[in-house]
């Protein structure tokens, strides 16, 4: 299959699943009904109307936690493979893994010296 094929293959997807969507999105809007409420738009918190604002700011402390959280989360993600294949690729493997991680350890590195990991 050359190149064309494959590219006019992948639009036809495309676009088949944009008209698959966007038609279950006209049958929604054709049979269901929209009741116009006053409570509709107010927010509401476990079941009683909000006094506060609803968009809250949040600390910027919180994104280096985020950060760190998701760098050891992928770090599982990828060692579980990497775990399963590590035999049959022999030293490759174990050098991919040692770069990985000490790309992983230089984040610990820069998130721990800008206090990622005090306590406030």
């Amino acid at each position: 299959m050359n190149e064309l094929a494959q590219y006019a293959i992948l639009f036809g997807l495309t676009v088949g699943v944009l008209g698959f969507v966007l038609s279950l999105h006209a049958l929604a809007r054709a049979i269901g009904r929209t009741r116009v409420e006053p409570g509709k738009d107010v927010p509401a918190t476990s079941g009683t109307l909000s006094r506060d604002p609803v968009w809250v700011r949040y600390h910027a402390r919180y994104g280096g936690y985020a950060l760190l959280f998701l760098a050891f989360d992928m770090e599982m993600a990828f060692m579980y493979p990497w775990s399963v294949v590590y035999r049959a690729e022999g030293l490759v493997a174990l050098l991919d893994m040692g770069v990985f991680l000490a790309v992983l350890f230089l984040g610990l590195l820069y998130g721990w010296s800008q206090g990622a990991l005090r306590r406030q």
